[in-house]
């Protein structure tokens, strides 16, 4: 199953994180498919960045969030436009042209 959760980069004591998805087997730091944003805890407030589109195309590729991913997503509203969107009909593809 594919996951969308955080991978830690940083120095020791100065964690800072990337948004990836990722097999579920694979380590926390280890190996991912794609990039999708990054998270930074120790900023005021906590910086939280990710691409709405390529987050949406996962989550309708099946996808599933991590708790603090999720949570991320909601509080971000991209949840929400992915519920929306869901509702209504199919998400398009990033990039793909529809004639």
């Amino acid at each position: 199953m594919v996951r969308i959760r955080l991978r830690r980069v940083g120095a020791k004591n100065q964690p800072s994180y990337r948004v990836v998805v990722a097999d579920q087997r694979s380590p926390r730091d280890g190996r991912f498919i794609e990039i999708i944003g990054h998270y930074n805890p120790r900023t005021d407030p906590p910086t939280v960045e990710i691409k709405e589109d390529r987050a949406i195309y996962w989550l309708d590729k099946g996808a599933q969030p991590s708790d603090a991913v999720a949570r991320m997503l909601r509080n971000t509203g991209i949840q929400d436009k992915f519920q929306a969107a869901k509702a209504g009909g199919t998400v398009e593809s990033p990039g793909v042209e529809t004639a």
